[in-house]
C-alpha cells in the first residue's frame, strides 16, 4: 500500500466532498437515468460498510461495500483527481475485498459507466471480469458490470 495511506471505516459525511465531486462528474458525464450513485443517507444504511482513504490524514478517497443477497456490490468508489496514480484507488479496493472476505462473500460485483476506462482498467487488473446486468439494474449502454470470484 501507498506510504501514508489508511483505508478505515468512517461515516459517509466525513467523505461529503468526495462523494460531491464524484456525483458532479457522473451528472456531467451521464444522463440522470444512467446514474446509480447512492446518496449519504443511502450509504450511511446497515447493510453498507463504507470506507475512507487518507493520504496524510486528508481524504482523498471513498469506497462501500453493500451486502446484497450472496454477494456484495462496491459502490461510490472515488478518488480525488489530485491523487490520481498514487495507489489510493488500489488501497481502497484491496480494503473492501478484505472486508468481503471478512464476511464470508464469495463474490463481489459491480456496475461503473463505460466512458470511466480508468476504473474500468483498475478492476480488470484486480481480476474483475465484465458480466451482465446483476441485482435490480438494466441493460443500459451507459453502463458497464463486473464481477470478481473471491478466495
Amino acid at each position: 500500500m501507498t506510504a501514508g495511506l489508511v483505508v478505515k471505516r468512517e461515516e459517509p459525511r466525513e467523505a461529503r466532498a468526495l462523494l460531491e465531486a464524484s456525483q458532479a462528474m457522473m451528472l456531467e458525464l451521464f444522463t440522470p437515468e444512467s446514474n446509480h450513485f447512492l446518496s449519504l443517507d443511502a450509504l450511511a444504511a446497515p447493510d453498507i460498510t463504507f470506507f475512507v482513504a487518507r493520504l496524510d490524514g486528508n481524504a482523498v478517497g471513498c469506497g462501500a461495500l453493500a451486502i446484497r443477497d450472496g454477494y456484495g456490490e462496491l459502490k461510490s468508489m472515488f478518488v480525488d483527481p489530485g491523487t490520481r496514480r498514487a495507489g489510493v484507488a488500489a488501497g481502497l479496493l484491496e480494503r473492501l475485498e478484505a472486508e468481503a472476505v471478512a464476511r464470508g462473500l464469495a463474490l463481489l460485483r459491480l456496475e461503473t459507466g463505460n466512458l470511466l476506462d480508468a476504473a474500468q482498467a483498475l478492476y480488470q487488473r484486480h481480476g474483475f471480469t465484465v458480466r451482465g446486468p446483476f441485482g435490480s439494474y438494466s441493460d443500459h449502454p451507459h453502463s458497464v458490470f463486473m464481477e470478481k470470484r473471491l478466495g
